[in-house]
């Protein structure tokens, strides 16, 4: 059996069959590559509003240290001025 020349329709009519096939087979592995990230960027963003949620609850309890650590400072200053005045 001889191969089919190159100016053959039915060779040309393979050949494109093949080109087709390979581009789909292409298109699936991208699509595939691509939905995995889609799915990784969809994990990162709950990801980071856990985390920003979590800062925020973080943050929230934090604010009273530095208002007592003032408040302790002015009754220690206020203490101290009494003891001193006092005298």
């Amino acid at each position: 059996m001889t191969a089919p020349s190159p100016a053959d329709p039915a060779a040309i009519a393979l050949e494109l069959e093949r080109l087709r096939r390979s581009v789909e087979v292409g298109f699936t592995k991208t699509d595939g590559s691509l939905a995995l990230l889609v799915q990784r960027s969809d994990q990162t963003e709950a990801q980071l509003k856990d985390h920003d949620q979590r800062i925020t609850v973080l943050e929230r309890g934090r604010w009273p240290l530095p208002s007592l650590a003032a408040l302790t400072g002015v009754a220690g200053l206020v203490i101290g001025l009494y003891g001193l005045l006092g005298k």
